[in-house]
């Protein structure tokens, strides 16, 4: 690209095309050059930083113990500075390179950091390490204006929080529920982000890709995250003032973050804000995996899902809305139904429900999709 960029401007300069010309040119090869990184190359790059990340951390591993604390250091400083030098040495002619390996030099900061933490002896505060790492990705998008940079940030910022959170109530129960809360609302958050937005894209569909991959376990972490009825139940309860500082730390970002951004949409996200919040409650009940309206609840989030993506136009939604759905039907028979029936019943009854209820369920789905389609197009 740098060579045609020299010839644009000697052939300028020659008058043989106007500047008109070379810029169309220009720009016509940049975007010829982008078609070339397709999903095969994409996943190689990306898979080969993983590996080499890995590979890195594993050797200094296996070798720590025979290492001085000066040669642990400067293995420590060398891990960051070669990603980012290579980095900075390739992305002029690789830039898919280059973003790589700048974000293996800021996952490998994390690792330095803690490493550093143990050389030195250095108080333990776990979430402080984090929040380093998170400045860390901030200061890195800031300079590079990459975006796993700024997507490494909007992860580690929220974990930093949760950190402080967990260590500032860890002698009260339910140390989680409120962090898993929030967690699973910024999940939606971040699975609501708008892919056909030219501003940020690549960001966005990382932001979605997070969300897709976070939202159901984070479903179960709420659900999971009050332990009052195992050892928690010798704790006492979190103080009322903590309490509400919790709560504005787990509800208030994403919701004033889609409010900036969306305006009038972002009320879709309060909707749902109260629906993590009421599926928080439901969690406190020691038995709730039995609990009715456990279940009915979170089949009303799943139509809640549905109807946001047939209101957004959002296949997405409305894929997630029918995923959560099925799992919520298969998770009340297994622990309210199967139990009741004998073994050749219960099997039958199971195969119905997956026959029967998968093709109504599908159905409705593809329904859904189609109105949205003809709508306003689904994306």
């Amino acid at each position: 690209m740098q060579n045609l960029e020299k010839k644009l401007q000697q052939w300028t300069e020659a008058r043989l095309i106007d500047p008109a010309a070379a810029e169309r040119i220009l720009q016509f090869e940049s975007q010829k050059d982008n078609r070339k990184w397709r999903w095969p190359a994409i996943l190689a790059v990306g898979f080969g930083t993983l590996m080499l990340c890995a590979g890195v951390l594993l050797f200094v591993a296996a070798h720590w113990n025979e290492l001085s604390p000066g040669t642990r250091f400067g293995a420590v400083l060398a891990m960051v500075a070669i990603f980012h030098v290579a980095a900075g040495l390739l992305a002029s002619k690789v830039p898919m390179m280059g973003t790589a390996l700048h974000t293996a030099g800021t996952i490998a900061l994390g690792g330095g950091i803690y490493m550093a933490g143990q050389i030195f002896n250095l108080q333990e505060h776990w979430p402080g390490g984090i929040m380093l790492w998170a400045l860390g990705a901030g200061i890195g998008w800031l300079v590079l204006r990459q975006w796993p940079q700024a997507l490494l940030a909007a992860l580690l910022i929220p974990w930093w929080l949760a950190g402080e959170w967990v260590l500032a109530t860890e002698k009260y129960h339910s140390t989680w529920a409120l962090p898993s809360q929030g967690l699973l609302l910024l999940a939606i958050l971040f699975l609501s982000a708008q892919p056909e937005k030219e501003e940020y894209k690549q960001l966005r569909l990382g932001l979605i890709w997070t969300g897709c991959l976070a939202f159901i376990p984070l479903v179960v972490a709420v659900l999971e995250s009050s332990d009052g009825f195992w050892w928690g139940r010798y704790k006492s309860d979190i103080p009322a003032s903590l309490l509400v500082l919790g709560c504005v730390l787990a509800y208030v970002p994403p919701l004033v973050i889609a409010f900036i951004a969306r305006r009038k949409q972002a009320v879709w996200m309060f909707v749902f804000a109260g629906w993590v919040a009421v599926l928080g409650v439901i969690s406190r009940n020691e038995r709730h995996w039995e609990d009715a309206w456990l279940y009915l609840w979170m089949a009303v989030g799943a139509t809640l899902l549905c109807a946001w993506g047939v209101n957004a136009h959002r296949k997405l939604f409305i894929n997630y809305g029918s995923a959560l759905f099925a799992i919520t039907v298969i998770g009340f028979y297994f622990s309210s139904v199967l139990d009741k029936l004998g073994r050749a019943t219960g099997l039958i009854s199971l195969g119905i429900i997956f026959l029967l209820g998968g093709w109504l369920l599908n159905r409705l789905r593809t329904d859904l999709i189609a109105r949205t389609a003809v709508a306003g197009g689904a994306r």
